[in-house]
């Protein structure tokens, strides 16, 4: 038995943060993970593969090209999944390269095992050859997420796959089926359909991901449709089979789905199954999600939780963020004021990227607002990479002046929007942009030409 100040389950950006901000406090800490490699999810399954995929589509694709040389431009022809793969392995490799050296050199130690709680300060941990018991005085919970899977349908990682089982595809399908238009669902969509893939999304929602600007999602929705990818809203699945090697979607307005493949995002749920909550006096929700205060102390102040484990935002950037944040407070270290709001990135094809409230919200909560808005194919930089369709929106306080919010999609979007999001955080106002010179040519320049489109309505 090992007793440490503080133990972490799971070695996902949460639970890595956490560990390391202990240990730069002095603290002896260690990291459970019942893989035998660290990252979770997001390095392994998750966030990590997905981007590095849609990077080896665009480039093998010339996707970004296409406007200029032809849709039939690539840089290479007959794509096959071992193209892919082989920058995603390189990638992941490198990656957990990085997060050992980390940790080492932080001195955090490493526990591999499935861990379950004995009691409220006790962890029992069964790894591949023995069994071990270790306490602390004071656990965090970082175990993440897995997919949710419909009741009645079993994943073959054939036919019938989720977002986890996209590296053990063993082909690429002709065409696909993605079940559930959520952020997961769309990435995966629009990856696949820029391959030449034929894709049809179902969701029983009636609009794609409400809490993005709808002029945004206006755009992505025309941009997979031009891919060739039929969106089906409104729709719910009744039945799933697989028939004759290829699998049938069937739902309850009676339409029927062919596919060589279908991939299920309908959500993902914390895994916290298997640690035996109830023996530290905790309990999950039905979506396997732990509440937890500002601080991310559970019910049991000596127990906290962060990262997708507790539910929204499920970024692995705000993760991050909170294992350190729960770390300093369980130590009663003061972290400092933190800015906010977070950034969102929605890695499409094209990506977007989001800071502050959409127009609907501010609208509902009747804060008068101007816009302005700056078009790629207005800017020499957007013509010089090919992208004649992204676009910035700034949204701004009609009386202050105050910039409230950037929205965008486009080529970097997801790197754009941290400009946006400075000026926001440290309450900055429209005279920022209109004042500042921006390098040429540059995607900057969208704040610049949005800012002066915005001043011309306020007059």
């Amino acid at each position: 038995m090992s007793h440490f100040d503080l133990l972490v389950i799971g070695s996902g950006p949460s639970g890595q943060r956490a560990a390391i901000q202990a240990a730069k406090l002095g603290k002896r800490a260690a990291v459970i993970e019942k893989q035998q490699v660290v990252g979770g999810a997001c390095v392994n399954t998750g966030t990590i593969p997905s981007k590095t995929l849609r990077e080896a589509v665009l480039y093998l694709t010339g996707y970004g090209q296409h406007s200029i040389y032809g849709t039939s431009y690539a840089v290479k022809e007959n794509i096959g999944l071992n193209d892919l793969m082989v920058r995603i392995s390189f990638v992941i490799g490198r990656e957990l390269d990085v997060l050992l050296a980390q940790m080492r050199r932080n001195r955090v130690e490493l526990i591999f095992g499935e861990a379950s709680f004995a009691d409220s300060h006790g962890l029992t941990v069964r790894g591949q050859a023995e069994t071990s018991v270790h306490t602390a005085d004071r656990i965090v919970i970082a175990v993440g997420t897995q997919p949710a899977q419909p009741g009645n349908v079993s994943c073959d990682g054939e036919t019938l796959i989720n977002s986890d089982g996209i590296l053990g595809m063993k082909r690429l399908p002709r065409s696909l089926t993605v079940v559930g238009a959520g952020v997961i669902g769309l990435e995966y969509a629009s990856i696949f359909a820029a391959l030449g893939i034929k894709v049809t999304v179902i969701d029983k929602r009636n609009r794609l991901l409400d809490f993005v600007d709808r002029e945004i999602m206006e755009s992505l929705s025309y941009h997979l449709r031009q891919r060739g990818t039929t969106i089906w809203l409104g729709e719910e699945v009744r039945e799933i089979g697989v028939r004759g090697g290829r699998a049938v979607a069937e739902l309850t307005s009676g339409k029927k789905v062919h596919s060589d493949m279908i991939l299920f995002s309908v959500g993902r749920i914390g895994a916290t199954a298997g640690l035996n909550l109830p023996a530290a006096g905790l309990a999950a929700d039905s979506r396997g999600r732990i509440p937890v205060d500002e601080h991310y102390r559970t019910e049991v102040p000596h127990i906290y939780a962060v990262g997708d484990v507790i539910g929204f935002p499920s970024l692995a950037s705000a993760s991050m963020e909170q294992g350190r944040l729960a770390a300093a407070h369980a130590f009663e270290m003061d972290p400092g004021p933190i800015a906010k709001p977070f950034p969102f990135g929605i890695y499409s094809i094209p990506e977007i990227s989001m800071i502050g409230p959409t127009e609907e919200e501010l609208t509902v909560a009747a804060v008068p607002y101007e816009v302005g808005v700056a078009r790629y194919r207005e800017i020499a930089r957007g013509q010089i990479l090919g992208d004649d369709t992204g676009l910035l929106k700034l949204i701004v306080h009609r009386e202050t002046g105050r910039l409230l919010a950037a929205h965008a999609i486009g080529t970097g979007a997801t790197e754009l929007i941290h400009i946006g999001q400075a000026v926001v955080t440290l309450s900055g106002t429209l005279d920022y942009f209109l004042r500042s010179v921006f390098n040429y040519p540059t995607l900057a320049e969208c704040y610049k030409v949005a800012a002066l489109d915005c001043a011309n309505k306020l007059g």
